[in-house]
């Protein structure tokens, strides 16, 4: 290979007057240079066929577009499912959220209704005992003012009667007994 090129490096410093050689001025001899290039690579590319290689570089490309697409399709399926799923989720969650609050409502709504019960019953109770130990004390005040009027009625008659009044109390009362006695009888 390198023969060959240093073979047209050598053609380029032949005299270009009256003599084949090439032009290495670009700007001048770029459509012949590219036409002789175009040439040579007809003429020893006649045993590789241009079109079989345009053909499979096209294959390759459709069907990379062609895995591209399935692939597209297969994301933009995964990616509805995954909204349907996201839409789902986020419908339960709207249902635990309202189910939550109005659960707790309810809860709220018992320990209020329970707390007043209590303290419906707490009151009772109270005033219950309230009024129990009312007439204790009522009962106790009526037993005190009976003893000390019975001490006192005890005492006014210990100081009033004599031994001949209370000689007579007695035999009138055995008399009354005596009466009663004769009565039932």
């Amino acid at each position: 290979m390198k023969n060959l090129t240093d073979s047209f490096v050598y053609l380029g410093h032949w005299p270009s007057a009256g003599s084949f050689g090439f032009n290495t001025d670009i700007l001048a001899t770029n459509p012949i240079n590219l036409s002789v290039v175009f040439g040579v690579l007809v003429f020893f590319g006649k045993g590789v066929c241009v079109n079989d290689l345009l053909d499979n570089r096209k294959q390759r490309i459709l069907n990379t577009i062609r895995n591209s697409e399935e692939l597209r399709e297969g994301a933009i399926q995964q990616l509805e499912n995954a909204r349907a799923r996201l839409r789902k989720v986020e419908t339960e969650a709207d249902q635990f959220r309202v189910n939550g609050y109005s659960e707790i409502e309810r809860e709220k709504l018992n320990l209020i209704d329970s707390t007043y019960r209590t303290l419906k019953q707490l009151e009772n109770y109270k005033n219950e005992t309230i009024l129990f130990e009312q007439q204790r004390t009522i009962n106790q005040v009526r037993e005190r003012v009976f003893q000390q009027a019975l001490q006192g009625a005890i005492g006014t008659l210990n100081s009033c009667l004599s031994n001949e009044l209370h000689l007579r109390t007695i035999n009138a009362n055995i008399g009354m007994f005596g009466t009663m006695k004769e009565i039932t009888d």
